[in-house]
């Protein structure tokens, strides 16, 4: 049996395991930071840590949302990454039975991205293998934003709230 977090992003659900996900937050205040790759939203403040924030709607090649509603944060390696999701729709057990390999293509999303399916009645949730949904030069950048400082309180310049 395996627990995961079943995450909504473009209408579609996402699993997550359960014993990556760090916590669950509302939407945060974002800095913004230069040159970043497109689906990097920013940083976040966590309690004085400098999170690093991935869009996954806009990894994935959708259309932003217009109002994010929650950041996953995750464990990626010895990083914790925040990633921006629609909505966290709960936690739920995967039997051994419900769990099946990933096919080549799902919904346009990358088959890299992907442990498999599971399927809890009716429903149909794409298991995501979030080390894969950064690449390693990615993971590498990742790892210089989380030691970057964070701009002043007084510099709303690079600031965005949500």
């Amino acid at each position: 049996m395996k627990k995961i977090a079943v995450i909504s992003v473009g209408g579609e659900e996402f699993g997550l395991d359960i014993a990556r996900v760090v916590e669950i937050l509302r939407a945060q205040r974002i800095y913004r930071l230069p040159q970043l790759p497109s689906f990097f939203s920013g940083v976040i403040n966590i309690r004085q840590d400098v999170v690093p924030l991935v869009d996954l709607r806009l990894r994935f090649g959708l259309s932003p949302a217009s109002r994010k509603e929650r950041v996953v944060v995750v464990r990626l390696g010895s990083e914790k990454v925040g990633l921006l999701v629609d909505s966290v729709e709960e936690i739920i057990d995967i039997q051994p039975g419900e769990e099946s390999g990933a096919p080549s293509l799902v919904r346009g999303l990358k088959a890299a991205y992907l442990n498999g399916l599971a399927q809890k009645g009716e429903r149909i949730i794409i298991l995501l293998n979030i080390d894969s949904v950064l690449t390693s030069e990615e993971k590498l950048q990742i790892g210089q934003i989380s030691k970057e400082p964070l701009p002043a309180a007084s510099d709303s310049a690079g600031a965005a709230g949500t």
